[in-house]
């Protein structure tokens, strides 16, 4: 894998070299703007609009020498296209001519090849700049930008990221080559048969190109940036051809099975955990253990299971499938061995059987770029899907039997259902899963640094000083340059991945920080509403598990329905950091109302306050997600210490703090577990809050 810098320089038309997006030239523009402003020499008004009459410069430039090649090579179809057309009135068409112009109509597309390609750059050197400016300055002006030239008439900006009119010349190129294949004689055209692929490298590697430069702002994206999907900005020609290195849809899957499946697994024992408790001579509230102890083993098995997939996927998976087999076997059985341990253990067992770290790398490293949003969609959508299943399926599991010495009944259903549902996958993937080749990254393992190592250097620690220069900073944008412009190496250091939680923490940038304590914050909230649910509506409401089942499950279902409506909509109309503060402060409310001070508690008060909390909290962490993967290093893109394993440490940390709380707030009366719980969620939000508002404000 080449460095970043490098594949650029590589990519870069000597013949074009004046029409690319001058990207040294901005930066340094940025590095001056932020002295002037310290010495009080410019305003920000000022800043905004003379870098924005700069970038239109910049973006006219590019987008009038694409139409003045796009018009060269319309010509050029033309003509081909009067050659053709003498060919198919031939009665006896020459199969050398043919021959001739097919490989002309390929040249043609390797020429558009190259003008993607220049576009492609264009647009990187764009995003780049953009990030530059609002990591120095703040976020304001990336939404203000895209939002006053994205559909304006005199903007040339969507030409840069839609590739307007490109599309239309891949589609004659494709067509034309397309109708020269043999045909062996049919007489169908291409539009009578849609279906049929055309099987000619030049088209392939065009239709690869088109799709590596569409940015779609709909609501796959959003669902992938919830997954925290990390990907990097140019992908390489291996990653363009995931599917030669190993990659099946089964294959994916299976991943999204096991997502699917460990999500019902964690959720299938809330309703009835109190119950299994007390019929082993435990209190009510040890159900706060009894579903933390797979979050405790999470915070292990996410960092090996994250390692292992370095080097395989199907032997974690199995692995994975095995250990969380034999963990709901033992679920099952403490009931009648008597056994609070055998409980804790299985559930421990559960938990090291977590392979979502596995799941992740799978999307982000050998999926194909032109799926993998819809992909870590689907990610989100089968985790989603998973937690509302969990406590439905948990409804349903109302009987008492016994065969032979084996108790079945709503405690212990769970675990046969689950270890019978481990074994069916097993199987399934024993014989179904292909591992992908590892061979690449095994090879090129100092390279790969180089590719995921700072991508902007300079811009990692800019929020800790957004308009102060000091020599650190001078020389963190010295390796930008160098990365962009592929003209020297970057210092080792600085193109180190991270090997440990503790370096990859030192990674993280001010505003970074505040995200994944927001992060921590909505799921300690979520698991105090979740796991307490069952002894709460007991005690104040004398809920069946029935009824905890349907009304668990009602939440769970709410989370896709959300992130449509905040992905299409909302999102478009507002700033994530609106979106961002908003559903703060609407947890904070969700948990306020929560509290049982002075009325009588009442269903209505639960269940709204509870929605109110759930539904802000999955809003929340949507946006939330989204911002992290667009400012987290590039470093933390891959290897075992990455951004997605951080904030699945962070969410699992609280889930953990969240079920030990419950379980200790248990000795001080059920009477009391309600209020006694909410606090810690109520200063943490109230503590993100202002966290946030710090952070941001401190920027303008």
């Amino acid at each position: 894998m080449v460095a970043f810098g490098k594949k650029l320089k590589e990519r870069q038309i000597q013949e074009w070299q004046g029409y690319y997006i001058n990207y040294k030239l901005m930066k340094k523009k940025v590095r001056q703007y932020a002295q002037q402003i310290q010495v009080g020499a410019l305003d920000r008004q000022h800043v905004l609009k003379d870098f924005s009459r700069m970038l239109d410069d910049q973006i006219e430039k590019i987008v009038l020498f694409l139409l003045e090649q796009q018009g060269l090579l319309a010509s050029r179809l033309v003509k081909l296209g009067e050659q053709h057309d003498a060919l198919q009135q031939q009665q006896d068409q020459n199969i050398s001519k043919i021959s001739e112009l097919r490989e002309a109509y390929r040249a043609v597309g390797r020429d558009l090849l190259q003008l993607l390609f220049f576009v492609e750059i264009n647009a990187i050197g764009l995003r780049k700049i953009l990030k530059k400016f609002d990591k120095r300055f703040g976020y304001r002006f990336t939404d203000y930008y895209v939002k006053t030239r994205a559909n304006h008439p005199y903007s040339q900006l969507q030409q840069v990221f839609k590739h307007v009119g490109l599309g239309a010349v891949v589609g004659a190129i494709s067509r034309n080559l397309h109708e020269l294949q043999d045909r062996q004689g049919s007489y169908l055209s291409i539009y009578d048969q849609p279906a049929l692929p055309l099987q000619d490298p030049v088209v392939n590697s065009l239709n690869a190109a088109a799709d590596r430069l569409t940015h779609s702002t709909n609501f796959l994206n959003f669902l992938a940036q919830h997954a925290l999907i990390m990907q990097e900005e140019l992908p390489t020609p291996v990653e363009e051809s995931a599917a030669d290195r190993g990659y099946s849809f089964m294959s994916l899957l299976l991943n999204l099975a096991n997502t699917f499946l460990y999500m019902v697994n964690t959720y299938i024992i809330v309703p009835t955990a109190d119950d299994y408790s007390m019929s082993l001579g435990a209190a009510a509230t040890v159900c706060g253990i009894v579903i933390g102890a797979m979050a405790v083993a999470q915070v292990f098995s996410s960092v090996y299971f994250s390692a292992w997939s370095n080097k395989s996927y199907f032997r974690p998976l199995v692995f994975s499938s095995i250990v969380l087999f034999v963990g709901n076997v033992m679920y099952a059985l403490a009931y009648d061995l008597n056994s609070i341990v055998v409980l804790l253990v299985g559930r421990l067992l559960c938990g090291f059987g977590s392979a979502r770290a596995v799941n992740r790398r799978y999307i982000s490293d050998y999926v194909p770029l032109k799926i993998r949003m819809q992909a870590s969609a689907g990610f989100v959508s089968a985790s989603a899907l998973g937690m509302a299943c969990g406590p439905a399926l948990a409804g349903l599991l109302q009987t008492n039997f016994k065969i032979y010495k084996f108790t079945f009944n709503q405690d212990t259903l769970p675990g046969w259902v689950m270890a019978f549902a481990w074994l069916i996958y097993l199987v399934w993937l024993s014989i179904s899963f292909r591992e992908p080749l590892h061979e690449v990254e095994e090879i090129h393992t100092a390279q790969e640094s180089h590719t995921e190592a700072v991508q902007n250097n300079a811009l990692e620690e800019g929020l800790k000083q957004p308009l102060l220069l000091n020599s650190e900073d001078n020389q963190e944008d010295e390796n930008d340059d160098q990365e962009f412009d592929g003209s020297d190496e970057a210092p080792k250091e600085s193109r180190l991945a991270a090997t440990s939680i503790r370096s990859a923490y030192r990674l993280l940038t001010p505003s970074v920080k505040v995200q994944l304590l927001i992060y921590f914050m909505l799921k300690y909230a979520m698991e105090i509403l979740l796991s307490e649910s069952s002894v709460i509506t007991t005690y104040y409401f004398k809920w069946s598990t029935s009824t905890v089942s349907i009304f668990l499950a009602c939440l769970g279902l709410t989370v896709l329905p959300v992130n449509i409506v905040v992905g299409s909509y909302i999102s478009n109309m507002f700033e994530d950091r609106q979106i961002l503060l908003a559903s703060e402060i609407m947890v904070c409310v969700g948990i306020l109302m929560s509290f049982h001070i002075i009325f009588p508690y009442s269903v209505p008060q639960y269940v709204c306050s509870g929605l109110i909390m759930f539904v802000s909290a999955e809003v929340l962490e949507g946006v939330n997600l989204s911002l992290l993967s667009r400012v987290m290093s590039s470093r933390l893109s891959r290897g075992t210490y990455n951004g997605g394993l951080l904030s699945t440490e962070a969410g699992t940390i609280a889930r953990v703090i969240a079920d030990a709380t419950i379980t200790v707030a248990g000795y001080l009366g059920q009477s009391r577990l309600l209020n006694v719980t909410l606090l810690p969620s109520l200063l943490i939000c109230i503590a993100s809050i202002v966290a946030t508002c710090y952070t941001y404000n401190s920027l303008y």
